[in-house]
C-alpha cells in the first residue's frame, strides 16, 4: 500500500528487460525478512482473503512467464520500501509525476489464468478492490486498490487483458494515493507464500526499480498496437490530432460524460525501441501536465477536466513538434 504523498521516483531510469528463460533460483522462496522501516501509518492491507470460486488444482514444474501488469510499452517506476504495510516482496507501481496521476490507469493480467477474486474487500483488509487470479500449480497474483474492477470471479482471462484500473481503494480510514500494489504468490502460507516478481524473464530490481512493459508487445513490428482512445480509455473520442512528421501523431481527445480532455503521442517509427516522446495538457488557468520521456509506444495519457475551458495541447516524437493555440473551449 503507497501511503499519500509518498512519490515512486518518474521516468529518470528506464529498466531493459531481457527476454529468455526465468530462472529457477528466482523463485526460490524468500528468507524471511524485517518489516521496511517507515515513519508512515500502518494501514493493515494484507491477509489470505477466501476465493470466491474455485479452481481445480494443476500441476506444473514452470512458474509462469509472467509480464508487467501494464500495457505493452508503459513505463512504471516499483517500489517495495515505501509501504509499512508491506511483507516482503510486495510492489507499489507508480509512474506520474503527481500522487493522482496514474488513477484510471489501465492494469492488465501479468499471465493467463482464473479471476477467483473480484470484489471489494471492505473492512476485511485494507485491499479494497482487488482481483486475485489463479495461474495454476500455486501460482496467483494479486491486483489491489483498483478504482474499477473490469473482470467477474470465474472468468478467465488471457495474457494482457484489462482486469481493472489504477486507483486508491482501501479500507475506510486508510489515507493513502493511487497506486497499483501487486503480489506474486505460490502456495499456501502467507506471507512466506510471496514471491520476488518476475518480468519478462527477469527479476525486479528490489527494492526500487523502473520497468517497461512487453506485456502483448508481439515483438514490435510496423504498426502500433495502440491508438489514442485505448491509451486514454473508455468514453474519450478523438476531436483533433496533428502529425509529428513521420515519426506519430499527437492527440487531442474528450471525454463528454465528464468534460475531460486527454492527450496521447502514438509513436510510428521506432516501435519497440524507447525514444524521446511527449505528450502535454494545459487547461485555460492550470498547469501544464506533461508526460516526457523515452517511450517504446505512445507518451500520455494526459489528463485535465475543462468544462467550459479553452485548452493547449501538444506532443513530441524525436525532433518534430507541435503546440496548439488556445482552443477547443468546452469540448
Amino acid at each position: 500500500m503507497r501511503p499519500r504523498g509518498v512519490l515512486t521516483a518518474g521516468f529518470a531510469l528506464l529498466f531493459s528487460l531481457a527476454s529468455g528463460p526465468i530462472a529457477s533460483a528466482a523463485w526460490a522462496a524468500p528468507t524471511p525478512t524485517p518489516t521496511p522501516s517507515s515513519t508512515h501509518e500502518h494501514e493493515g492491507e494484507g491477509g489470505d482473503p477466501a476465493n470466491q470460486v474455485d479452481v481445480p488444482p494443476v500441476s506444473t514444474l514452470a512458474a509462469p512467464s509472467f509480464q508487467l501488469p501494464f500495457p505493452c510499452g508503459q513505463t512504471w517506476t516499483g517500489n517495495n520500501s515505501a509501504s509499512s504495510a508491506h511483507r516482503a516482496y510486495e510492489i507499489d507501481f507508480n509512474r506520474g509525476s503527481t500522487a493522482e496521476a496514474d488513477r484510471g490507469d489501465t492494469v492488465v493480467a501479468a499471465a493467463a489464468g482464473t479471476v477467483v477474486i473480484s470484489a471489494h474487500q471492505g473492512s476485511a483488509n485494507g485491499y479494497g478492490n482487488l482481483v486475485k487470479i489463479d495461474h495454476g500449480g500455486g501460482w496467483t497474483t494479486f491486483y489491489a486498490h483498483l478504482n474499477s474492477r473490469t473482470v467477474s470471479a470465474g472468468a478467465q482471462v488471457a495474457q494482457g487483458q484489462k482486469i481493472g484500473t489504477v486507483g486508491r481503494t482501501s479500507k475506510p480510514g486508510n489515507n493513502i494515493s493511487s497506486h497499483l500494489h501487486y503480489e506474486v504468490r505460490q502456495g499456501a502460507g502467507y506471507p512466506g507464500n510471496i514471491r520476488k516478481a518476475v518480468f519478462n524473464g527477469v527479476t525486479f530490481g528490489y527494492p526500487i526499480a523502473t520497468v517497461t512493459s512487453k506485456n502483448k508487445c508481439g515483438g514490435g513490428g510496423s504498426t502500433n498496437p495502440h491508438t489514442a482512445t485505448s491509451v486514454c480509455g473508455s468514453g474519450y473520442k478523438v476531436i483533433d490530432s496533428a502529425a509529428l512528421g513521420s515519426n506519430g501523431t499527437v492527440y487531442l481527445t474528450y471525454n463528454s460524460a465528464n468534460s475531460t480532455n486527454c492527450v496521447a503521442t502514438i509513436k510510428k517509427t521506432s516501435l519497440g525501441k524507447a525514444t524521446a516522446t511527449t505528450a502535454y495538457l494545459e487547461v485555460e488557468g492550470k498547469t501544464r501536465v506533461t508526460d516526457t520521456g523515452n517511450f517504446e509506444y505512445y507518451a500520455g495519457p494526459v489528463r485535465g477536466s475543462a468544462p467550459g475551458k479553452c485548452v493547449k495541447w501538444g506532443g513530441k516524437v524525436g525532433t518534430n513538434t507541435y503546440n496548439s493555440p488556445s482552443e477547443h473551449c468546452g469540448s
